[in-house]
């Protein structure tokens, strides 16, 4: 054994042995970094293999032995994982367990084996076999992905109680000890069980604390623990409660470690989906240093950083202060990128931006309506829905809109045909989009010579309440051009409309409300609204407190009272 690994050993020995090692294990099988692998190179098969058979000679002459469960796969694809160690008294149960799939299971090379054996006796052996066991463990490469990903190795951590241990050592002070420590939770803060245990063991203090660490390395780790724990709302309200929001700011002007950049912006971005940390990011001037940042970068960087101006520009104030750092030009030229997650904010960001109608202006000057309009073909679901999102703002803010949709050619029947779609995001997005577009006359009688009339129809059964509202809010205004209303009666889109009157989402109630005032011009579909008991529904809804509610519903009561009061009086006179 060479210095370093009997150094490590004494100093493990000195923390109490045991514990101390599985946190070192932990991370050497969740983060373990290359330059560490380089240091220890691998060994050949044929000293692995001999270590291995000498450590279970040892293990054997102890009287004791764990279950590992192990079985070889055909055609060389095999799979591990890790159970909850139990006592035997045979030594054959080792070899004669069964093994589960893993994820994304590959060809598993010999050393993946030997971990495997490896690892049984730094979890079940004496002291003795645990050290040999961890320095052995330096000569593999454990930053492979089957080690470094493998969701059963984090639940396997989390089996054998390592969370309590993570968040002890997580006070410590010693940066060489907190950094696999943190490097083990951020990896691990992708498993929602994890993030869980992140907050009731009150870790979220001890990341802020370390982030303001002289260690960049313990500073990219605490960040990125951040970024996935702060995907849970409790998280981001703790991570502003211990004042975290600032040096996460500050942290961005070190813009060029790129590691940590990724991960400092990954971190502001999800805690910039609660209002009150945009708010605190206001006040530190965090998006006029976003906005330096969203060119010259790597891809990794960009998607954090344009996903955390799309949630800041949902504040009116962020929405001006972009356009005054010269933020919108360069979120453009971002819409003729390639990935689909960088698209996906991109679209997020342009869109809220153009909620202003100067930035309007300038997002009109740059061609972005009509980038916007071409991610309708990209055949990326979530970048055709954030397309059709960001476009609704586009259309309400833009001078002359009418003119600016017709002038892109093939545009209206692009976007008609997008309602055939699978997926609800987009079919939620599109019907918004087509409810914004259908204000103009000329392009709704486009839009109808298309047949969104009976393709909207068929959505019309969807028990998806915000679609149901945008989907409500398209009808009605499509109801405007020629004979759409008594084609929507053809199609049998009244019935299904009439019962989102039953729906909680007050938001429902109105576009439905609005929707069947529509289409109650026409006396079929008025007929059909009262075989659905609308009437009843609609009374509550006079009442209410939201103005334009209160007037469809009644204007809607109106057309079939007078349709019934013109059947009377034909029939008695």
């Amino acid at each position: 054994m060479d210095n370093q690994e009997f150094s490590e050993s004494q100093y493990a020995e000195e923390y109490s042995g045991k514990n101390n090692f599985c946190v070192v294990l932990f991370f050497f099988f969740l983060n373990k970094s290359k330059s560490s692998s380089d240091k220890f190179p691998k060994k050949g098969s044929e000293e692995r293999k001999s270590r291995t058979v000498s450590l279970t000679t040892k293990k054997k002459a102890s009287g004791k032995s764990k279950s590992v469960k192990i079985q070889e796969a055909s055609k060389g694809k095999a799979s591990v994982s890790f159970e909850d160690v139990s006592e035997s008294s045979s030594e054959t149960d080792e070899d004669e367990q069964p093994v589960r799939r893993q994820e994304g299971s590959t060809d598993l090379s010999a050393e993946y084996w030997g971990i495997q054996k490896l690892a049984k006796y730094v979890k079940g052996g004496d002291p003795t076999a645990t050290l040999i066991a961890l320095c052995s463990m330096r000569d593999f490469n454990l930053s492979e992905e089957t080690c470094h990903k493998s969701t059963k190795n984090k639940k396997a951590i989390r089996k054998a109680g390592g969370i309590p241990l993570l968040a002890r050592w997580l006070k410590c002070a010693h940066a060489n000890i907190l950094i696999p420590i943190v490097g083990t939770l951020q990896e691990c803060a992708s498993e929602p069980s994890y993030r869980l245990a992140i907050r009731t063991e009150g870790m979220i203090e001890s990341l802020v604390k370390n982030l303001s660490s002289e260690h960049e390395e313990l500073q990219r780790h605490c960040a990125s623990a951040i970024f996935k724990c702060a995907e849970d709302e409790e998280i981001r309200d703790l991570v502003r409660k211990h004042e975290g929001l600032q040096p996460l700011s500050a942290l961005l002007d070190k813009s060029e470690n790129k590691q940590l950049l990724a991960a400092v912006t990954g971190a502001i971005w999800k805690c910039a989906i609660s209002r009150e940390n945009v708010l605190k990011f206001q006040e530190y001037k965090t998006v006029e240093t976003l906005v330096t940042l969203l060119t010259d970068q790597p891809e990794e960087v960009l998607i954090n950083v344009i996903g955390a101006l799309g949630e800041c520009c949902q504040e009116e104030e962020n929405r001006g202060t972009i356009r005054r750092s010269g933020g919108i030009a360069p979120m453009v030229n971002l819409l003729t990128a390639t990935n689909p997650a960088l698209l996906v904010n991109v679209n997020k960001a342009v869109g809220g931006c153009a909620m202003e109608p100067e930035n309007m202006a300038i997002i009109d000057s740059l061609d972005g309506v009509r980038l916007l309009w071409s991610l309708l073909k990209n055949p990326n679901p979530d970048v055709q829905a954030s397309a059709a999102w960001a476009l609704c703002p586009c259309i309400e803010n833009a001078k002359n809109s009418g003119e600016m949709v017709r002038s892109f050619v093939g545009g209206l029947e692009l976007i008609v045909n997008l309602l055939k779609s699978n997926d609800k995001e987009v079919l939620t997005s599109v019907c918004a989009a087509i409810a914004n577009i259908a204000k103009d006359e000329e392009n709704l009688a486009v839009m109808t010579d298309h047949g969104v009339v009976p393709l909207l129809s068929k959505l019309a059964n969807t028990n998806n309440n915000k679609l149901r509202r945008h989907l409500a809010e398209a009808i009605a205004h499509c109801c405007m051009w020629g004979s759409n209303r008594v084609a929507f009666g053809d199609t049998k889109a009244v019935a299904p409309l009439a019962r989102y009157l039953k729906a909680k989402d007050p938001l429902v109630h109105r576009a439905t409300a609005l929707a069947l005032y529509q289409l109650s011009e026409d006396p079929n579909n008025c007929v059909i609204m009262h075989e659905n008991g609308v009437v009843k529904l609609l009374l509550a809804m006079v009442g209410s407190t939201d103005d334009i509610l209160q007037e469809a519903a009644a204007g809607c009561i109106a057309n079939i009272r007078r349709l019934a009061l013109a059947t009377e009086k034909a029939k008695y006179g």
